[in-house]
């Protein structure tokens, strides 16, 4: 019987994603620089196979992290509206990356201050907009 992926793998999967894209890298990069190809690791970041020990152990060299980032911990956790999230919960969100990217290249405080001030105005219109997506009494 082959071995299944679990919710581990998934993990891991999706914090490769976002580390490789922090990095700007492409799957091809990630995969010629690890020896494998990008389908292979388009099948790490779905978590729909298992990385190895010795290649997870090389695409956290790659990518400039310890190989624990790949898993729970609470240093990558931070607490917003009393409820807490994963920063790589955060990072795999479509454009967020892009968006971090860009806002930290703006070198006008005033201007990030009120470019922040501004999102923050559009989440909460949003999510006005949406109550029924809401979570209530959480």
């Amino acid at each position: 019987m082959p071995k299944q992926t679990t919710d581990v793998d998934r993990l891991v999967g999706l914090r490769i994603t976002a580390l490789r894209k922090a990095r700007g890298l492409s799957q091809t990069a990630l995969g010629t620089a690890v020896g494998v190809t990008f389908q292979q690791v388009q099948k790490y970041e779905k978590g729909q196979n298992r990385v190895g020990a010795g290649r997870l152990r090389e695409i956290a060299r790659l990518l400039e992290v310890p190989v624990s980032a790949f898993f729970e911990d609470d240093d990558v956790s931070g607490e917003v509206e009393g409820r807490s999230h994963d920063v790589f919960g955060f990072l795999s969100a479509q454009g967020a990356i892009e968006v971090l990217r860009a806002y930290a290249s703006i070198e006008d405080d005033d201007l990030r201050r009120d470019l922040l001030a501004l999102v923050r105005t559009a989440a909460r219109m949003d999510k006005k907009a949406k109550p029924e997506e809401m979570n209530v009494g959480a």
